[in-house]
C-alpha cells in the first residue's frame, strides 16, 4: 500500500457530554498527527447530534434518552454511509460499537474501555433493564464481536471479555490511557483559575473526580467524608463532574456534610490538573472501573490517591496508592486520617510518597498510546480480505 494509510477516528457525539471518551479521542488523534502523520492519515469523525424532542420547549434541555437512542441508532449510521472509503476505521468508545454493523468489519477496530455497556446481556442477574435496553446492549455487543481487533483500556477489561463474551483472545490487546493533566510543576494560570472556582484554601481538600453513575458510588463517598469530617472539622469535599442527584443531594444534607462540599463542573484538562495539584488526596471509592483515569492523573499531578481495592485500580496504581476494601467505610477513613497526619507531620515521607506517585504515572503516556494504537492500525489494515469491503454510498 503506498502513502500514509486513511484512518477515520469515529467519536462519540459532543452533546453527549462523556469527557473522558472525548479526550481519548481528541488525545488519540493530537498524537497521531504530530508524531506518525508520514504513516497515518488520520481523520476525525464527530457529527453535531440531531436533536428531535429536545427541542421542542416544552421539554426539558437535557438530551432525552429517546434522542440519544435514536442519534446513535440511526443518525450516526446515515452519517457513516456518506463518508469516502478509509483503510481503517476506529470507533474510540465501546458503546458506539453498533456502528461496526454498517462499516467494513474485517477494517474495523474498537476501543473497549469497560464491559458495564453488556452486563445487562452477559450478567443478566446483576443488571436488569429493560428489553429495549436489552436489544441495544446486544447488538453494541455483536458490533463488537464482528470488529478485526479490539485494543482494551486495561488487563482487568480484557480478560472479562474472555470471560464473559468469549472473545478471541488473538483480537484482542491491552493499550492504557495516557494522562495530561500537567504534571506537578504546576500552571500559574490554570492554578488561578482553580482558586477563581474554588476560593482559597481552608483546611485540607479532599478531591473526587469523575460522573454520578452508578458504579462511582457517591453515596460512599459521601459516607467516607463525613466520617472524616467528625474527626477533621477543616476538611472540604472537592467534587469535579457535575451536580449530585437528588438523592446523593439529601444524603449529603442528612450526614450535615453539604456546607463543606464544593462542586465543579467537568472542567478544562489544565484546571483540572490545578484542582488535583491543590488537592491533599484524591479519593475513588468506585465498585467497578474499566481504567480508572482519575487515578493516573491525580498521581501525575504529585497527589496522592486512596482507592477501592478492586483489580483494574491495583493494576494502575502498583504500590503507589493506598487501597481500602471496598464499601468498608472505617478502613477509608483510618487510612485518609493517617495519610493527612503524615502529610503534616512526616514531610520526607510524605515528598517520597508524591514521588512515587508521579513515576507510576509517567508509565502512562498519550504519545505511547498512539504508537500502540498505529501498530494495530497497521496489523489490521495487513490482513487479507476475500472481498473489498466498502462503505455503501
Amino acid at each position: 500500500m503506498s502513502g500514509p494509510l486513511r484512518v477515520a477516528i469515529i467519536a462519540d457525539y459532543l452533546e453527549e457530554a462523556w469527557p473522558s471518551m472525548d479526550l481519548v479521542a481528541d488525545m488519540l488523534l493530537e498524537h497521531l498527527r504530530r508524531e506518525h502523520a508520514g504513516r497515518i492519515a488520520a481523520e476525525l469523525v464527530r457529527p453535531p447530534m440531531p436533536r428531535r424532542l429536545t427541542r421542542l420547549p416544552m421539554l426539558p434541555r437535557k438530551l432525552s434518552v429517546i434522542d440519544r437512542a435514536a442519534a446513535r441508532q440511526w443518525d450516526y449510521t446515515r452519517k457513516l454511509r456518506k463518508l469516502a472509503p478509509f483503510d481503517v476505521y476506529h470507533v474510540v468508545d465501546h458503546t458506539y460499537a453498533h456502528l461496526v454493523h454498517g462499516l467494513p468489519a474485517g477494517r474495523s477496530v474498537v476501543t473497549c474501555h469497560d464491559v458495564d455497556a453488556f452486563r445487562s446481556i452477559l450478567q443478566p442477574a446483576e443488571e436488569r433493564r429493560s428489553l429495549p435496553f436489552r436489544w441495544m446492549s446486544r447488538r453494541i455487543l455483536d458490533g463488537l464481536l464482528k470488529a478485526a481487533h479490539v485494543p482494551c483500556d486495561s488487563e482487568a477489561t480484557r480478560d472479562a471479555l474472555i470471560e464473559l463474551a468469549s472473545f478471541p483472545p488473538g483480537r484482542l490487546s491491552v493499550i492504557p490511557n495516557g494522562t495530561d493533566t500537567g504534571g506537578s510543576d504546576g500552571d500559574a494560570f490554570a492554578d488561578f483559575e482553580a482558586a477563581r472556582l474554588l476560593g482559597p484554601r481552608h483546611g485540607v481538600e479532599l478531591l473526587h473526580v469523575g460522573s454520578t453513575i452508578e458504579r462511582k458510588r457517591i453515596d460512599l463517598l459521601l459516607e467516607v467524608f463525613a466520617a472524616v469530617r467528625a474527626v477533621r472539622p477543616d476538611a472540604r469535599l472537592v467534587r469535579v463532574g457535575g451536580p449530585f442527584s437528588g438523592a446523593q443531594r439529601a444524603q449529603a444534607r442528612d450526614l450535615g456534610i453539604a456546607d463543606a462540599i464544593a462542586i465543579l463542573p467537568f472542567v478544562d484538562r489544565a484546571t483540572l490538573g490545578a484542582v488535583y495539584r491543590r488537592a491533599a488526596l484524591t479519593l475513588l471509592p468506585s465498585e467497578r472501573e474499566g481504567f480508572g483515569l482519575p487515578l493516573v492523573e491525580s498521581l501525575a499531578s504529585g497527589t496522592p490517591m486512596v482507592a477501592s481495592d478492586i483489580p483494574v485500580l491495583r493494576e494502575l496504581g502498583a504500590d503507589a496508592v493506598v487501597y481500602c476494601a471496598f464499601g468498608n467505610i472505617p478502613p477509608w477513613r483510618d487510612a485518609i486520617l493517617a495519610l493527612l497526619a503524615e502529610r503534616e507531620r512526616d514531610p520526607d515521607r510524605w515528598r517520597a510518597r508524591k514521588a512515587r506517585g508521579v513515576a507510576r504515572a509517567s508509565e502512562f503516556s498519550w504519545s505511547h498510546y498512539a504508537a500502540r494504537v498505529a501498530e494495530v492500525y497497521d496489523a489490521v489494515a495487513a490482513r487479507p480480505s476475500r472481498r473489498r469491503e466498502m462503505v455503501d454510498a
